[in-house]
């Protein structure tokens, strides 16, 4: 009898455990699901961004130096909310985009450099660039970069996009500039400029992209988007 009456309780509760399972299965299907958010589509391309400006309620200059300066800001959102936020200000760059397509523009040869960069802390592959000077006018400042770095002048120039690199915390734009027609001259770069520069087919560059061999931000993003938009030219 003490045997039967064991099995008839481990019954009672495995059919007691059964019955639970059931409720919390019925109760979580009848619960309300969490919706989980969904990027909105559409048939046409965003539009371009809003001019709104943030309100300046304070601002702070919390480090100053020659190149560029920091500043502590205080401010209203657009959207209204209240923030600080720490900016690094800059007079802006300029990259150049300097081919040599003489012989074949679909393959043109490009100018590239390397130099050391401490930030970094490696050597780097990049094309032609550097700041402006206050109230420098932008094509100007190209022209000038690239004569003074490379002795290259360009008969034909043409503005390709112009970018912020790291739009969190700093306020540097950069504006490149597709340079044709190059004209070989002397090179004449700053006391602190150790830049050893030459002339890589587009395609080569292409390559070192993509094996990773190019981490510069400005060069990755002119290079491929030129090969893009040359791409897009000779389908049509």
């Amino acid at each position: 009898m003490a045997g039967k009456r064991k099995a008839g309780k481990a019954d009672t509760a495995k059919k007691a455990k059964t019955v639970a399972v059931k409720e919390v299965k019925a109760a979580q299907s009848k619960a309300p699901k969490a919706r989980k958010p969904k990027a909105k589509k559409g048939s046409k391309p965003p539009s371009p961004a809003s001019d709104e400006k943030a309100r300046i309620l304070s601002s702070e200059v919390v480090f100053e130096g020659p190149l560029f300066r920091v500043l502590r800001d205080r401010i209203v959102e657009p959207g209204g909310v209240e923030s600080q936020r720490d900016v690094i200000r800059h007079n802006g760059s300029v990259v150049i985009l300097a081919l040599d397509n003489a012989k074949n523009r679909k393959n043109p040869w490009v100018v590239v450099e390397r130099q050391y960069r401490h930030a970094a802390n490696r050597f780097l592959w990049e094309l032609p660039a550097g700041k402006l000077d206050a109230g420098e006018e932008p094509l100007a400042g190209a022209q000038r970069e690239l004569e003074e770095e490379t002795g290259y002048r360009a008969k034909k120039w043409k503005p390709l996009v112009e970018y912020f690199a790291s739009p969190g915390f700093l306020g540097e734009s950069m504006m490149v500039f597709l340079a044709e027609g190059l004209v070989a001259g002397d090179a004449h770069p700053e006391e602190d400029e150790q830049i050893e520069f030459r002339l890589v087919k587009l395609s080569d560059l292409l390559k070192m992209i993509d094996k990773g061999a190019i981490q510069d931000g400005k060069t990755l993003t002119s290079v491929l988007l030129y090969a893009r938009k040359a791409a897009s030219i000779r389908k049509k």
